[in-house]
């Protein structure tokens, strides 16, 4: 039989007029170019804590016998865990384990790094004093669902991973901004803005892969406008009625929301609203405009 050369382009005419398949004559059927349809990918923009776990007995006894042969003297099980991962040598390991991603104390994600040299994030979220306000930021591509012998017997979506980082949630409410003129102190702000965050993590089925959930995510890690906004109406005796996600009137080709903070006076009961407006039509959301009025029409 004649042999066709693997080099021959795609759909370009084989010499001595056969077909692409060897053997059969050319009867002149156009070759397939429709590309196979695709989904198109589900972005993730998550606010959780990431776990190591264990995903066999026997990854968890070696992790074990590694750190047994290390003087571990004075540690707590979490220090010597960071210290065995940390160590370079021992990088099989952090390959090996199942990181876990936990949105709301529900194991939601399986997090992978997409470039291997990420593997140093993920060791960074494991801290060696954990605490209960301890947040990390995960942004990438959720992919299939886990097979059951992959983590455990845990089934749940893998995100795949571009950006990743870890700090206490203490540290992102200090770091915003004080508005000028605020009348409330340094700890009154803090526990405004406190509130407007658990608002945002506790919406519904916040798991960080809807266009809705990734702006606000997006907002609240971000934007300190909104906590400033919020701020402000405390001051003015008004209370955080609502937040909602719009699609935008002006979003064109792309993929562009309304996020919408409404705030009602508790005197009055007089609604006065403020939006952002975020386009997540990629990875990664950005600001198309800032925060402004918001009038219904």
């Amino acid at each position: 039989m004649e042999n066709v050369d693997a080099t021959q382009e795609v759909g370009q005419e084989p010499p001595g007029g056969t077909s692409p398949v060897a053997g059969l004559p050319d009867v002149g059927i156009p070759p397939t170019t429709t590309p196979v349809d695709t989904p198109p990918p589900v972005h993730v923009y998550a606010i959780g804590r990431l776990e190591p776990r264990f995903p066999s007995l026997a990854v968890e006894k070696e992790v074990a016998q590694v750190i047994g042969r290390n003087d571990a003297s004075g540690l707590t099980d979490r220090e010597a865990l960071h210290r065995t991962l940390a160590d370079r040598a021992n990088r099989y390991l952090t390959r090996r384990l199942c990181w876990v991603f936990m949105i709301e104390n529900l194991e939601t994600y399986i997090l992978v790094p997409r470039d291997p040299a990420d593997f140093g994030l993920l060791i960074d979220a494991v801290r060696t004093e954990p605490g209960t306000d301890d947040l990390d930021v995960a942004v990438g591509q959720r992919g299939p669902i886990a097979s059951p012998d992959s983590c455990g017997g845990l089934t749940v979506p893998i995100v795949v991973f571009d950006q990743l980082w870890s700090f206490p949630r203490s540290a992102l409410i200090e770091a915003i901004p004080r508005p000028k003129g605020s009348k409330a102190g340094d700890k009154r702000f803090e526990q405004m803005s406190s509130e407007l965050f658990d608002r945002v993590m506790q919406l519904a089925d916040n798991a960080g892969a809807t266009d809705q959930h990734r702006a606000l995510n997006y907002l609240a890690v971000r934007y300190p406008a909104i906590y400033a906004r919020t701020a402000e109406a405390y001051d003015g005796n008004a209370s955080l009625s609502s937040v909602d996600v719009r699609p935008s009137r002006l979003a064109g080709a792309r993929n562009v929301v309304d996020v919408v903070f409404s705030y009602t006076h508790r005197e009055t009961d007089v609604t006065e609203k403020s939006f952002v407006r975020v386009d997540v039509t990629e990875e990664f959301p950005f600001l198309v405009s800032r925060l402004a009025p918001y009038y219904d029409r």
